[in-house]
């Protein structure tokens, strides 16, 4: 019983795990239309499995059919590179026969040719280097084709070496204006472009004179005219500007590179003044804005004692005293005009003190802020100096660039502690002169007023 029970139990499950709910919506009514279900599924799942078994081994002989093709085909490929191996053999060996060959004909010519196959190339490269080519691009075609071509050249050929040998002494003596591409200019339109030679050529846009470079470009290798990013420095602008707008057969200053572009090329890496006064570093910053506040206020300092020295001035035709220095050393004599002498000169001088503070104010910043800036500089100079060894000790003296930052420092600090303190000098010098003639208006008027006093006292 238990036996059976185990039976009709795998036949539920497989009939669940078998049967699909669209096949049999309704369920079993008794156990023996269970266990004939059961038997019908499992008589349709072994007719699939069979199909599906049939379909493989179809498929099976089908995939062994292009296997066998493939193969077949392998070998066929197989036996054509063998073939052409052996072809390519044969041939490698009738070329070095007829190589042998054309030596022997060519005898004593095949030493002329070679030599002029290498002088055609070494000139090619002159000329693809030359800023001429700019001007006349694709010059050198024929001499590269001659360099390396592997037959005896031709007459009309061996007439390309001396006629660009020729043409190039031609060009080297002419300034000319032509129009041409400059990358990094115009948008890399066509302008105006005067070369001098095949040592210097600059662009016009808008009146302005841009050098550029005649060299290879790393990505494409192509020849072109590249705008300097960086322009040298006024002189030589004005130089290419008279030779640009200099008429035929006049002679005017210009500017020629010997090098035909490194000296040029050389700017790029020259620092502006922002560069070197990063290179100043911190010390630097500080001497700039020493340099900077003094400056303000001494220049201040000169337009108040400038409008003083005016105002004192037109004070000693006017008898009624004003709001400047001799106007209150004028009020303080009125208070004690009826004094005695003595009262009169000690109040007078008592009014001088009290102006001469007023006058002398800023003076000593002046002073100190001009000894402080050299000695700034030195500062600097000595933590440049502390940073280069600091780098030889590290990396050693191999490499210059490596010590460049630090003497950089060192000098630049030096040279704005000096450019810091020259002009506080003459500053503070003018600021002092300008008081000191003050001083010395309200000495002489106070003099005078004691004198005058004096003798009105005595009758």
């Amino acid at each position: 019983m238990k036996t059976m029970m185990k039976v009709l139990a795998a036949a539920v499950t497989m009939g669940v795990a078998l049967t699909s709910t669209a096949a049999y919506a309704q369920p079993a009514s008794s156990l023996s239309e269970l266990l004939n279900r059961v038997r019908q599924d499992t008589r349709e799942a072994s007719q699939e499995n069979q199909q599906r078994l049939n379909e493989f081994q179809s498929e099976r002989n089908q995939q062994q059919a292009l296997l066998n093709q493939a193969r077949n085909e392998l070998a066929a490929l197989e036996r054509q590179a063998a073939q052409l191996s052996d072809q390519f053999d044969a041939n490698q060996v009738r070329i070095d026969e007829l190589a042998d060959l054309l030596r022997q004909r060519q005898g004593a010519f095949g030493e002329v040719f070679g030599t002029a196959r290498q002088v055609a190339g070494e000139f090619a490269a002159i000329i693809d280097g030359s800023i001429v080519s700019a001007q006349f691009p694709g010059r050198a075609d024929a001499l590269d084709n001659l360099a390396s071509s592997n037959v005896l050249p031709t007459r009309q050929e061996l007439d390309f070496i001396p006629r660009r040998v020729i043409e190039e002494m031609i060009q080297q003596q002419q300034v000319v204006t032509f129009q041409a591409r400059v990358y990094g200019v115009n948008d890399g339109q066509p302008t105006d472009v005067t070369r001098v030679g095949p040592f210097v050529a600059f662009s016009t846009v808008g009146g302005n004179q841009r050098f550029a470079l005649w060299g290879q470009d790393e990505t494409t290798g192509e020849w072109r005219l590249q705008d300097l990013t960086r322009q040298p420095p006024a002189p030589f602008p004005g130089g290419a500007s008279a030779l640009y707008n200099a008429a035929p057969g006049e002679i005017v200053m210009g500017v020629m590179d010997p090098s035909r572009g490194p000296l040029l090329e050389i700017y790029k890496d020259v620092p502006n003044i922002s560069e070197r006064i990063d290179q100043s570093g911190n010390v630097g910053l500080v001497i700039i804005g020493l340099l900077a506040i003094s400056a303000a206020f001494g220049l201040f300092r000169i337009i108040v004692l400038f409008g003083a020295q005016g105002a004192v001035n037109g004070q000693k035709r006017k008898s009624k005293a004003g709001n400047n220095p001799l106007g209150r050393v004028m009020k303080a004599y009125e208070s004690v005009k009826d004094k005695d002498v003595e009262t009169v000169e000690l109040k007078l001088d008592n009014a001088i003190l009290q102006e001469t503070p007023k006058l002398d104010f800023g003076l000593n910043f002046l002073k100190l802020a001009a000894g402080i800036a050299p000695l700034l500089g030195l500062l600097g100079t000595v933590t440049g100096m502390i940073k280069t060894f600091t780098q030889i000790t590290l990396f050693g003296t191999g490499d210059p660039r490596v010590m460049a930052g630090g003497i950089s420092e060192a000098l630049m600090t030096t040279v704005l502690g000096l450019i810091a303190a020259i002009p506080l000098l003459f500053i503070h010098s003018f600021a002092q002169s300008f008081a000191r003639g003050v001083q010395q208006v309200l000495e002489e008027q106070a003099a005078g007023i004691v004198a005058r006093h004096a003798e009105e006292s005595n009758g």
